[in-house]
């Protein structure tokens, strides 16, 4: 079976212009549809919210911190189909219903990553979904997922609103010395500038809604 991913491209005006590989895309800049979704739980009257490290192998922005779950819709997905990158990324099985649609965003980022150019359009639907399981019993895709961590809500709105330059926070890790796959129990702290780099206003907004949801 071919491992070469293909996704559905489009124009500036999001007319279809049939498909691509993924290098292709990215070596291109085609615009092309992704799906996000953040985990968050509630527990002692705060909202904690799950986000993930990305593997150092990873072709755009490798070890920052992002979306709790994150991928692209390969050709002929429709969004509903998506959901399969939660199960697939940290073992979580939900349903298309259980997700909370919080906004759809444009996102358009260029670099180098490991020698190689990249220009990446992304058109992306953003999901809010509370976590069914603790953190503790998450199964990270060795190949795409680092760590996860969570941080309160409110300690994560501070740091991007500048009130505080860091913010400790704890976790699961992969083991770097396990033959087998398996994750160790991490703290760390983090800044905002060690997230993929996207406008502030985007990470606020899915903190404001969130918060929000009932």
């Amino acid at each position: 079976m071919s491992s070469t991913e293909w996704f559905d491209i489009y124009d500036e005006q999001l007319r279809s212009l049939g498909r691509a590989t993924r290098s292709e895309t990215h070596t291109n800049g085609y615009w092309h549809r992704t799906f996000h979704c953040w985990i968050y739980e509630q527990r002692d009257n705060e909202i904690y919210i799950a986000f993930q490290q990305r593997q150092v192998g990873k072709d755009t922005n490798p070890l920052c911190y992002d979306i709790t779950v994150a991928g692209h819709l390969t050709a002929g997905e429709q969004l509903q189909d998506a959901v399969r990158e939660i199960a697939e990324e940290v073992g979580l099985l939900v349903k298309f219903k259980d997700l909370h649609h919080m906004m759809q965003v444009r996102e358009e980022a260029a670099g180098e990553v490991h020698g190689k150019q990249y220009i990446d359009r992304e058109i992306s639907d953003v999901f809010a979904l509370q976590s069914p399981r603790p953190l503790s019993t998450w199964k990270f895709q060795v190949e795409e997922v680092l760590a996860v961590y969570e941080a309160p809500l409110t300690g994560l709105r501070r740091l991007f609103l500048g009130q505080i330059e860091q913010l400790e926070v704890s976790g699961y890790i992969q083991s770097q010395t396990s033959v087998l796959p398996s994750l160790q129990a991490h703290t760390t702290v983090i800044m905002k500038d060690q997230f993929v780099p996207r406008p502030h206003q985007y990470y606020l907004q899915v903190f404001d809604t969130i918060e929000a949801i009932k």
